[in-house]
């Protein structure tokens, strides 16, 4: 059995606004389930409310829909702070999206779907993809 991915916010965005071929692909590898971080809760839940307005009622119906797919969402953790620490200072990136990183090696995952960093660059076993590139 492979790992299962790991989902940045923007992934998940894409799948629950209408963003045209980005929704369709964000939806498409959604529904094959993954893994998400508190963190990538947190950011969902603050653009979905500052950027598209949603209501909370809304925002709710997208977190639940991203744990029913995501379920048991990875917490931070000071482990995976350190982590993050390390890897962004290894390789050059934010905090945050070192905590993304760490969050997804420390869960076992393989690949994390992203746009926000360099497609194909692997990261201590993690392989980016940008899942809207053709």
């Amino acid at each position: 059995m492979s790992a299962p991915p790991f989902f940045d916010t923007n992934v998940l965005l894409y799948a629950f606004t209408p963003s045209g071929d980005k929704t369709i692909a964000a939806e498409r590898i959604l529904l094959q389930g993954g893994v998400v971080s508190v963190q990538v809760l947190n950011e969902l839940t603050s653009v979905s409310c500052s950027k598209f307005k949603m209501s909370w009622s809304e925002v709710k119906q997208v977190i639940q829909g991203t744990t029913m797919l995501c379920p048991n969402p990875k917490a931070l953790t000071y482990e995976t702070y350190l982590e993050a620490l390390r890897i962004s200072e290894r390789y050059g990136f934010s905090i945050w999206d070192g905590m993304i990183l760490a969050s997804a090696l420390i869960a076992g995952c393989t690949t994390l779907y992203t746009e926000d960093l360099q497609h194909g660059q692997i990261v201590e076993g993690v392989r980016i993809e940008n899942p809207f590139l053709n």
